[in-house]
């Protein structure tokens, strides 16, 4: 593993351990080069997914960036990294239990927004907006209107 500090290719592994969950291996690694110390996680990968955007065009699924999304919805929100981690991994492998490597950006999109509704309705609702590209305070009004009559129901 390459240094992200100075570039050195020669890491040593100082400790390794399961996450909480076990969906994943935690190393600890040291740089002999300049000093550095950071973690790395491995995961297990099914298969290779390719998503399908809007447009058409076709992207190497990023699990990172999947992340992000979900953490910028969270962001100031109390939710316990773990259950985050956990929502997000579920989400990963459904996608690569699916059966088919490549899957549309809607589906994904949709499959966080449930995860997401169970988890924190803030970050629902913020996720939402972005996904379904809310133009104006009236479309945010909707929203809420729409799950406030499906929750009295």
């Amino acid at each position: 593993m390459r240094c992200p500090f100075c570039g050195n290719e020669d890491t040593q592994v100082k400790d390794s351990r399961p996450t909480e969950d076990s969906s994943s291996i935690r190393r600890r690694r040291a740089c002999p080069g300049c000093g550095g110390r950071f973690t790395t996680f491995e995961r297990v990968q099914l298969r290779e997914l390719t998503v399908i955007k809007k447009n058409g065009r076709r992207a190497p699924f990023d699990r990172d960036k999947l992340e992000r999304s979900i953490n910028l919805a969270l962001r100031k929100r109390p939710v316990d990294r773990e259950r985050v981690e956990r929502m997000i991994n579920g989400i990963v492998r459904q996608l690569e239990s699916m059966g088919d490597s490549e899957i549309s950006s809607e589906v994904i999109g949709e499959m966080i927004m449930e995860a997401l509704k169970a988890l924190d309705m803030v970050a629902y609702v913020r996720f939402a907006s972005v996904y379904r590209n809310f133009r104006e305070a009236k479309d945010f009004e909707d929203f809420v209107g729409a799950i406030s009559r499906r929750a009295d129901d």
